[in-house]
C-alpha cells in the first residue's frame, strides 16, 4: 500500500488525516502479528523457528512480513551470523523496546477486563 507521506514537523503528523505517515506507522504496528511478535521478543534475542513456535497459528508467510516491517520501521534488528546454513536472530531496538511498554499495558488491560469483555459479549449475542 503506497499512501502520500506527512510532509511537515513529527509534532503535527495526525493519527486522524488519511494522508498521515503516523496512520501508516499505527496501522502497520497495531496488527496483532505485530503486537505478538514485540511481546514475544521482549528482552530476548531469538531465531525465527524460536519465534513461530512462541506465537501459536502465526504461518511462515505472516511472520516474515511482520518481521521485515518492524525490520522497515527500525523496531527490530536482524542479525545474520555467517554459519552454514545461516543463523538469524531477532531483537528489539530501544524505539522497540519503548514500544513493549505500551503493549504490555494493553495486555494488563485485556487480562483485567477479560471476564467484563465475555460477559458483554455474551449478552448482546444472545
Amino acid at each position: 500500500m503506497v499512501t502520500k507521506q506527512f510532509r511537515g514537523p513529527a509534532d503535527q503528523a495526525d493519527l486522524r488525516r488519511a494522508d498521515s505517515l503516523a496512520r501508516e506507522i499505527f496501522s502497520d504496528v497495531a496488527n496483532k502479528w505485530a503486537l505478538l511478535i514485540i511481546e514475544a521478543l521482549g528482552e530476548r534475542t531469538l531465531r525465527f523457528s524460536e519465534l513461530r513456535n512462541e506465537i501459536e497459528g502465526i504461518s511462515h508467510k505472516m511472520l516474515t512480513q511482520n518481521l521485515r516491517m518492524l525490520e522497515r520501521y527500525g523496531l527490530l534488528e536482524r542479525t545474520v551470523h555467517p554459519t552454514v546454513p545461516p543463523r538469524v536472530e531477532y531483537t528489539l531496538t530501544e524505539p522497540g523496546q519503548a514500544l513493549r511498554v505500551t503493549i504490555d499495558g494493553l495486555c494488563d488491560w485485556t487480562h483485567r477486563y477479560l471476564g467484563h469483555i465475555e460477559s458483554s459479549r455474551r449478552r448482546f449475542d444472545s
